[in-house]
């Protein structure tokens, strides 16, 4: 398994194994790789390391997401890009102090259980 090629899930002990920088290079070396310029940049790297680590960790709502998008007719790649734009979104409202939940992840978990290819807009 290659874990440098997001349309198929790495190994998760294998990824959780490697160090944080390891991980934003895998991200960044595929991206640079389908010489899609919008997407070599260190935030969206971040992004999807992040949707990685929870997938790797099992992290339901986020296991559940991908299994959704992915029947919906997304590949896994795009479908860990849609759930990153949902992660995006509730990083900036925690930031921006829109957080009224105990816990702050609930409008994450929330806004993922909605998350369809209709919600997201892709194509």
């Amino acid at each position: 398994m290659d874990t440098n090629d997001p349309l198929y899930p790495p190994d998760p002990q294998t990824w959780l194994d490697l160090d944080e920088s390891e991980r934003l290079d895998l991200v960044n070396e595929y991206h640079e790789s389908t010489e899609d310029e919008a997407l070599s940049f260190p935030a969206h790297a971040a992004m999807h390391v992040i949707v990685e680590n929870q997938l790797a960790e099992n992290l339901s709502p986020v296991g559940a997401a991908l299994q959704r998008l992915q029947v919906e007719g997304l590949d896994r790649h795009d479908a860990v890009h849609a759930i990153a734009s949902v992660l995006a979104a509730h990083l900036h409202d925690i930031i921006q102090g829109h957080s009224p939940e105990a816990d702050p992840n609930e409008p994450y978990y929330q806004a993922l259980e909605k998350l369809s290819i209709a919600t997201w807009g892709a194509d």
